[in-house]
């Protein structure tokens, strides 16, 4: 898989056969819009964590344009079904196999609301096994025990945790989460997009060197390989 950063905790990710693209915010975020334009992007399949506009500013340009498939819980996609979107609900705990890969729907702490109001159900995170990789994509979260439980499904290869605080976990949880999910190969997100959520990068890849796993936060427009 290529996962290239598109700001804030929007990823694109690339398959040999398909692409999926998590969170869009691009358009509304000042430090991405000047370097990813959305019509370039062209996704199979959107994957929407929870429903806070940071997340999903960006889901009916692109979806409206490549008949993409939203996947997310029940709430999110039926909002988006309403509105003409092709969608498939999952919700936490289940699984299930996709052209593009297996995909299961696992625990966030957070909220989950859409900017008009609405709600957006619980939000959630995904784990995605391709290709012989396994990804978890947390989501919006805080750090807590359920974690663990992710090693049950398999070995993985890069966990995607926010690291800004304030809204989510901090580094120090970040890292602590690392180690439940036993994964030493962290990308971090949700940091650095306004006041909020300012960390200190060089002081956070540290604190992960020190704990022995390696922090990998990518320029917006970079890619990883995994």
């Amino acid at each position: 898989m290529k996962i290239t950063f598109l700001g804030h905790a929007a990823l694109y990710i690339q398959t040999s056969t398909h692409s999926i693209l998590v969170d869009p915010f691009i358009s509304g975020n000042e430090l991405a819009a000047g370097k990813i334009d959305i019509q370039a992007l062209n996704p199979d399949v959107i994957l929407l964590t929870h429903a806070h506009q940071d997340h999903v500013l960006d889901v009916e340009a692109i979806a409206g344009r490549t008949q993409a498939t939203i996947i997310s819980n029940y709430e999110i996609v039926t909002y988006y079904q309403n509105k003409g979107h092709e969608g498939h609900p999952m919700n936490h705990g289940g699984a299930r196999d996709f052209d593009f890969g297996w995909l299961k729907y696992v625990n966030a702490v957070h909220t989950s609301s859409f900017a008009d109001g609405t709600y957006g159900g619980q939000p959630g995170g995904f784990l995605l096994k391709c290709e012989g990789k396994m990804v978890y994509i947390a989501g919006d979260t805080a750090l807590h025990y359920d974690m663990k439980l992710i090693p049950i499904y398999g070995n993985l290869d890069l966990a995607i945790l926010p690291i800004g605080d304030n809204f989510t976990m901090g580094v120090t949880d970040a890292l602590l989460a690392a180690g439940f999910v036993d994964c030493d190969r962290v990308m971090g997100v949700h940091y650095n997009t306004f006041g909020y959520i300012t960390i200190d990068t060089e002081a956070a890849i540290k604190t992960f060197q020190d704990g022995g796993k390696t922090l990998l936060l990518p320029d917006i427009g970079e890619a990883l390989t995994v």
